[in-house]
């Protein structure tokens, strides 16, 4: 994992050498934050301040003036002001950078028409609250992200319309013009029509007719600009929101003030361009997906906001495509063609009611909260073996290698998974189809294609190199606790049938996520137990997964299936794999799965029958490349019909022990382990 420190003042010192007037103003910040953050400290923590000035990042220490100051720092050359109503004047409030004090003022009569024509996209009969940022390119057209718009809208080969939404429903969006800090005031305007939406081998863009509502007027439209400069100042206006794929949360909170999906400024400068798209540094977020960039010299639109890594760099389509393709829609130029695939739908965020505001006149303010913290937590998920992802190295594997420790031989006495484990019969899952795609390999002068360990095993994918699914034994009342120890190869199958370094390491690139969790295995007397530790380690057992990836629901459910086996057995059989499927994106030369099944068998505690219930979790809102409004990764209880017909594989006798049936099909998504169903209606 990268050090935190060093990603702040890595992305502290690309500002300062940007930007020379403001680099002098994050100096001297960075100066005189030093004596407050040490008082404030020690007030704090009284005497143990001084002798324990750090906090634990994943195995690494950070010190904990240098995260405070460096975050300060950032606040001061990236900050992210609040915008509070959208006429008359700007009210600058507790700001941190008098430099971009004044520029912001000088280009205060550019601000306040942009942001007036920026607004929030909303939709009813979506599992979604809201999607992202759009603003007026027209006197009554709406510019915004395709990846957004492929949310309501799809092309049905003739034009562009809205999809059915819950409840079969035809879908409705709409745009709120306001959505602000501290009010409840809104001036929506309903989406009467989808103008475009480009196909996925062109701009991430799209348009819509907007329809004025009674005698409240539509803004003034942004003007494009027909050039950009690298290097142009300019300010990102949209609807930053939570990002569940950020590791530094606690950094993301400081920067944003804990504040999201409510109208925000964020200034900063053009870093880049090319042909397709510009590169700019501002504060964005998922929920900044459609933002303007605009010229703080100019007033005008340099780029439309797609994408964007937190720390790193964003996203824009150039204003002139923006220009050319809105003159080819609007002519007729370009029509509908081959209806294209849809962005599958997501977590719904809570749509949450600010707090009224005083009656007072309108105004328009930035507010930039000097908020200082000094706290010895973690903004990273702090326990790798809990969560199942292969985090920072560990000192029995201090440089994240992958070593083979063993010959074929050593694997004789591994029984791997028993299918009489619970006093029921519960065969290893069968390949139905793909057959051809099951790695073979010789071992004692036989073929197999099941690599057994200790308590679980393994069948793998010879194209993809990767397991298609794992099959283990668990024991609750025999589990003990063992350290981590370091990845190793399978000496059974040739190493170029195993991924074991190309897509792995440090973010943007993926973790080792188990399949069988590593202390699933782990149970028995402690020579048993150790060997299953280390056999759960082998890359086999693992598949690429962004790191925050295992947690939540995901990860309690084989503890509450224990908790509902036999009490004086605690037994159940789990199943595990991903979806290969041959959409999969492409990422380090490895086509990485979005999304993977559970499968859980056990003799439940009241009834005394076997019970078996499946679920499903995706990854794909982190493997995309555009910001988007991201919940938590969703898991989703399905029936085991459902995933025996996506994967090719047959449960035997479990699906008749399932208690959903296959034609409910999807169950609500899992918030809590508790809404699992393990008994039928």
């Amino acid at each position: 994992m990268e050090d935190l420190i060093g990603r702040l003042k890595a992305a502290n010192a690309q500002i300062e050498h940007r930007d020379g007037l403001l680099g002098k103003e994050m100096l001297e910040r960075r100066a005189s934050s030093a004596p407050i953050l040490k008082s404030a400290d020690r007030d704090l923590h009284g005497a143990q301040a001084d002798s324990g000035p750090s906090f634990e990042v994943g195995g690494q220490m950070v010190d904990r003036f240098e995260f405070a100051q460096e975050t300060i720092v950032l606040r001061t050359g990236r900050p992210v002001l609040a915008v509070v109503g959208d006429e008359a004047q700007l009210v600058f409030s507790d700001s941190e950078s008098s430099v971009w004090k004044s520029r912001l003022r000088e280009a205060s009569a550019h601000l306040v028409d942009a942001v007036r024509a920026v607004g929030r996209i909303e939709v009813e009969g979506h599992d979604l609250a809201w999607l992202g940022t759009g603003w007026l390119v027209r006197p009554d057209v709406l510019v915004l992200n395709r990846h957004v718009a492929a949310e309501f809208g799809h092309n049905d080969g003739t034009s562009f319309v809205f999809k059915q939404g819950i409840g079969g429903r035809r879908m409705e969006a709409s745009i709120d013009f306001l959505e602000e800090i501290g009010s409840i005031r809104n001036r929506t305007f309903r989406l009467s029509r989808i103008l475009h939406i480009e196909d996925s081998a062109g701009p991430d863009l799209a348009f819509a007719r907007v329809t004025p509502i009674g005698e409240q007027p539509l803004a003034t439209p942004i003007a494009l600009s027909t050039r950009s400069e690298d290097d142009e100042m300019v300010a990102v206006i949209g609807y930053p929101a939570r990002d569940s794929r950020i590791p530094d949360q606690q950094l993301m909170d400081e920067i944003f003030g804990n504040v999201y999906d409510k109208k925000r400024l964020a200034p900063g400068r053009v870093t880049g361009s090319n042909s397709t798209s510009i590169r700019h540094d501002c504060s964005t977020l998922g929920g900044n997906s459609g933002s303007v960039v605009l010229s703080l010299t100019t007033g005008e639109a340099v780029g439309l906001h797609f994408a964007g890594r937190f720390l790193k760099s964003n996203f824009a389509v150039p204003s002139t495509i923006v220009g050319e393709r809105l003159e080819q829609v609007l002519s007729g130029r370009i029509r509908p063609g081959p209806a294209p695939s849809t962005v599958p739908n997501r977590v719904a965020p809570a749509k949450q009611q600010a707090l009224a505001a005083p009656h007072q006149a309108p105004r328009f303010s930035f507010v930039v909260p000097l908020r200082v913290t000094v706290e010895a937590g973690n903004p990273y998920l702090d326990d790798n073996d809990q969560h199942d992802w292969d985090g920072p190295p560990t000192t029995s594997d201090p440089d994240g290698e992958v070593f083979t420790e063993a010959i074929p031989a050593d694997y004789r006495n591994r029984s791997g998974y028993e299918e009489m484990f619970l006093g029921a019969a519960v065969p290893m899952p069968s390949i139905t189809s793909g057959q051809d795609d099951v790695l073979t390999f010789t071992f004692d002068g036989t073929t197999e294609d099941v690599l057994r360990y200790e308590h679980f095993s393994v069948m793998m994918s010879r194209s993809r190199r990767l397991c298609l699914f794992s099959a283990a034994n668990i024991d609750g009342m025999r589990s003990i606790s063992l350290p981590r120890v370091g990845w190793r190869t399978d000496p059974r199958i040739p190493l170029g049938a195993q991924i074991i370094k190309e897509c792995y390491g440090a973010e943007p690139k993926f973790s080792r996520g188990h399949m069988t969790r590593r202390e699933d295995p782990v149970w028995g007397p402690h020579a048993v137990a150790s060997t299953a530790n280390a056999d759960s380690m082998h890359v086999t057992n693992a598949v690429p997964q962004m790191q925050p990836f295992n947690g939540g629901v995901w990860l309690e459910l084989e503890n509450y299936a224990l908790q509902n086996a036999r009490k004086d057995d605690m037994r159940i059989s789990v199943f595990t794999g991903p979806f290969l499927t041959s959409e999969d994106p492409l990422r380090f030369g490895v086509q990485v799965p979005t999304e993977f099944w559970k499968v859980i068998a056990f003799i439940h505690d009241e009834t005394r029958q076997l019970c078996a219930t499946g679920y499903t979790m995706s990854q794909e809102d982190f493997l995309r490349d555009e910001e988007f409004v991201f919940g938590k990764h969703k898991t989703s209880q399905r029936s085991i019909t459902h995933i025996e017909q996506r994967t090719g594989l047959s449960f035997g006798p479990l699906a008749a022990f399932d208690p959903i049936e296959d034609n409910e099909g999807l169950v609500s998504e899992l918030t809590d382990v508790r809404q699992i169903r393990f008994i039928g209606r």
